[in-house]
Formats: C-alpha cells, structure tokens, sequence
C-alpha cells in the first residue's frame, strides 16, 4: 500500500491523516497516511529514510518547509515563489518534486466562501512564509491593488518588491493604512496566542470580508475583534486547511477530492458544528 506522510514538529496535533483518510476513502485510492516528527536536525535524513524506504509522497509542516525547499531535486513554479516547500511528491523517474499547495489552498477557500478577488482591494497582514506562499496565488486573481502590511516595515517593503513583477503589491505601515479594503487576510500567527495585529477598528466596515489563516474551535482573536467593530463576513483556515490538502493530494494521485463533506466531517471532529 502506497505510503505517506506529514512531516512536523510538533505534529501530533495535526488533522492531516484525518483528512487524507477521508480522501482516500472518496476517492477509492489506496493508501495509508501517518505522522512523523523529528528533531529539528535530524528531518533531512527522516525525509531521506522515507523514500528510501517507500514512501510516494509528504506533506511538510512547520518548522520544515524551508528547509524541504532545498531538500527536493526540482521546484514546482509556485514553490519557487513561495521559497518553502509543504509537498513532496516522488516521480515515477525517481525525482523528488516540492510543490506549495498553500496558496492555491487559499484562494480555493476564499472563492467557495464568494469572495470576489478581481479587482478587489486586498490587504495582506504579516510577510513571513505563509504571506509568501499566499501572494502568488492572490495576485493571479487580478485584484486592484494588494497591500503588505507588518510589524516590520522593511520585511513587508523587501517581499512586495519580490512579487511587484505579478502585480499591484505595496507594502504599508499600519499607520499608512487607509480608504476601503474589500478583504483583510491575517497571514500572522498572533491568533494562536490570542493577540492581535496592530490594525485601526476604522479599516472594518459592514461590507468587508476578514480572513484568518489560524482556526479553532471557537473563534480566533482577529476573527472576534473583527466581528465586535462590524465585520458580516469573517473565516477561519480551516477551509484552507482542507483545500491545500486536496491540492496535495491531486498531486499525488492525479484524482480531486471534493471537499465539501470532509469540511463538515472535519468540523464535526473538532467540535465546531
């Protein structure tokens, strides 16, 4: 049976092989999926030892990706944008394939969701590695503008210079913004300590849509705040969990799962619904 595996540390927590099992059960694909969580030093040789021994393909978490991106023999186009890697796919030539399904994920989520990203106005809060791999995507969709904003003003200057060449990409203080933005996306990690980017009430109006890539039984802390100054239309990552899953798994098996149902079983699994 054909073998694969989520890379991370830590990864116990990780609703990967629940996810895929569902896949793979949809779909009638046989494979098993587990979880594998090596010191942080000793991932390149646990990634090697797996394929030596077998292993079709990974999907690779935190803290891994960047360094998976120098461990695969070639890059797909948007894992090179990205400059991080969350999936591996073994070929049938014996070539190491890293791809980044996080992005693609994302706008998958945003659009069954009904947002609109043509010519919308984006803003985009944070510019580590899940800003990158998300921007490549968005600016595919032709917003009208799309604006960077970080707590370090020159990581958001030095990432919208990387991807002006795709699109309207900016990069603002959090003072500098102003006027309508039709979505805000929180890239950052502060909801997982119940934080907040340092964003003014004033930018959220009753029209606008505010995403946030973190998820949880209950609310995050943006999605709260967001919701308390007038935002109607706020998501988690939860969908964006499940579509770059199934992105990774088209990868891998050439079939798409659908997603919908794996969602509401997902839900279900945490205790959201």
């Amino acid at each position: 049976m054909d073998r694969y595996l989520v890379f991370g540390h830590p990864v116990r927590h990780s609703k990967s092989p629940f996810i895929h099992t569902l896949f793979a059960r949809q779909t009638q694909q046989e494979l098993e999926y587990g979880l594998a969580e090596p010191a942080v030093d000793e991932f390149a040789q646990d990634l090697r030892t797996f394929f030596d021994q077998g292993g079709k393909g990974c999907n690779v978490t935190v803290p891994f990706k960047e360094q998976a991106f120098t461990l695969v023999d070639c890059l797909s186009p948007r894992a090179k944008r990205a400059g991080a890697v969350n999936t591996i796919k073994l070929t049938d030539d014996g070539v190491l394939l890293g791809d980044n399904t996080d992005g693609a994920g994302l706008v998958a989520d945003l659009k069954s969701h009904g947002v609109t990203l043509a010519d919308s106005r984006i803003l985009l809060l944070g510019a580590g590695g899940a800003a990158r791999g998300a921007l490549a995507p968005l600016l595919a969709e032709l917003p009208s503008e799309l604006v960077i904003a970080n707590r370090t003003h020159t990581k958001a200057q030095q990432l919208a210079a990387e991807f002006c060449d795709l699109g309207p990409v900016t990069a603002q203080t959090y003072e500098q913004l102003a006027g309508l933005f039709d979505l805000v996306i929180n890239s950052t990690s502060a909801s997982l300590q119940g934080e907040l980017p340092p964003l003014a009430p004033a930018l959220i109006h009753t029209d606008i849509a505010i995403y946030d890539m973190m998820y949880g039984a209950s609310d995050t802390a943006f999605i709260s705040w967001a919701k308390q100054h007038g935002a109607r239309q706020t998501m988690d990552g939860l969908g964006m969990l499940v579509e770059q899953a199934a992105e990774a798994f088209t990868v891998w098996r050439g079939i798409r799962p659908g997603t919908k149902q794996v969602l509401r079983e997902l839900k279900r699994n945490l205790g959201v619904i």
